[in-house]
């Protein structure tokens, strides 16, 4: 029995050993791991920024389009975003490079098979300022019968693009503006993308800004430097799991806005004073998608006569605005119920009439409950909207039958 309990004591004391020794890899097994995160690091790693401050991208070469699914160049398979298991931040990076990658590709198709120019904003802007662009048809401003303006909603996605997810998860049709183009394009429309969330740039910290904002924090000078020691004397074993678990190393970097573009409301401003003011349409069509519903209502309240006299109809597409908070006055709220269509998330047919406490547009289901998918349900609908609100314009008579019957009676207050 003696025996047993020494060699189980000898077991015990092996096993933590082996346990201590796995806890600090030594420089052979920090190699191997290195290597190996580096190979998953080579497969797709978030943009990496030029000297000029360009992208470059470092996945196009593993992910393709098959029949506007998004598929593994090499294996053919569906976009998965727990690539690693244990490795969550490295999963949101390369979920994030990837989604760089779309938005040039989408840029790409923009200009290549909806053949749409890329115009840069401010329009008088100098070489070393930051800069956006929104993208137009040859026609835009020249067409003298239809002009179709498109916005997206908040977030990630830029022109062109509905839903990231969409276009990741599904396909790039219901994730793209694509669609619209092809079609405005087909029926006779001059098409404008505006582009509302390219509001700055980043750019990367010198030195001094830096130590600048380091120096600049309230806390007392002992409890900085208790910190710094600790953040010493961690320092190796940090640096190691940080390789780890992020390829690329971030850096510290400041917003640098782009003028008089800073915001969704602002850069709709903007392009409706530089371009769709200035085109040549009788009738200006808006599809606005989400916040891009909120960005058009700062627009009619900051452009109200200007937007009545040459806008004929707009189809939001669950807009996020609110005519009380946003202030919009009674002129704008009558304009809006005989001008302007919200097509809802809602578990309803498609077109089909969905009550509303605001005193606004109608409001008509778009054919499913998800948000993300409403630009697309709704997109036949909405070019027939787009039709009759012409005729009845150009025909001087009351709006099509489908608008009455979904059209919601409000009180005055």
């Amino acid at each position: 029995m003696h025996l047993y309990f020494s060699i189980l004591n000898l077991l015990t004391a092996w096993v933590m050993m082996a346990q201590l020794q796995q806890g600090v890899p030594d420089e052979k097994e920090k190699t191997t791991a290195l290597k190996g995160r580096r190979r998953l690091a080579k497969e797709c790693v978030p943009p990496l920024m030029k000297d000029n401050g360009e992208t470059t991208l470092k996945c196009s070469d593993i992910v393709s389009f098959s029949e506007g699914q998004l598929r593994h160049a090499k294996t053919g398979e569906p976009f998965v975003f727990n690539y690693r298991e244990d490795l969550h931040r490295w999963n949101q990076k390369r979920y994030e490079a990837l989604g760089e990658i779309i938005t040039k590709h989408v840029y790409g198709l923009l200009e290549k098979e909806c053949h749409l120019k890329k115009i840069t904003l401010p329009v008088d802007a100098t070489e070393n300022e930051p800069k956006s662009f929104i993208f137009m048809s040859e026609d835009a401003l020249t067409n003298p019968d239809k002009l179709l303006v498109l916005i997206h909603g908040n977030g990630v996605v830029r022109a062109g693009q509905w839903a990231r997810r969409l276009i990741i998860n599904e396909d790039l049709d219901s994730g793209t503006q694509i669609p619209y183009i092809k079609k405005a394009t087909e029926e006779g429309y001059g098409v404008i993308v505006l582009n509302p969330n390219e509001n700055y740039i980043e750019v990367e910290k010198t030195k001094a800004q830096v130590q600048l904002s380091s120096d600049s924090s309230d806390e007392p000078a002992e409890k900085r430097e208790r910190k710094d020691k600790i953040q010493k004397e961690t320092k190796k074993r940090r640096d190691f799991y940080e390789k780890y678990r992020n390829p690329q190393k971030e850096k510290e970097t400041i917003q640098m806005y782009i003028r008089d573009n800073g915001s969704p409301e602002e850069h709709a401003v903007y392009v409706w004073d530089h371009f769709i003011s200035q085109s040549a349409a009788e009738n200006v069509f808006f599809v606005a998608h989400s916040y891009g519903g909120l960005a058009f209502v700062e627009l009619m309240i900051q452009r109200e006569a200007e937007v009545k006299n040459k806008v004929t109809a707009v189809a939001l597409t669950d807009s996020v605005h609110n005519v009380w908070h946003q202030e919009a006055g009674k002129t704008i709220r009558e304009w809006m119920r005989e001008n302007c269509c919200n097509w809802v998330s809602s578990s309803e047919p498609l077109d089909t009439a969905v009550e509303s406490m605001l005193p606004d547009c109608p409001r008509v289901s778009a054919g499913t409950e998800r948000h993300e998918l409403t630009s697309w349900k709704s997109f036949p609908s909405i070019f027939k909207f787009f039709s009759e609100a012409m005729e009845a314009k150009n025909s001087s008579v009351k709006p099509a039958p489908m608008r009455r019957s979904n059209r919601i009676k409000y009180e005055e207050l």
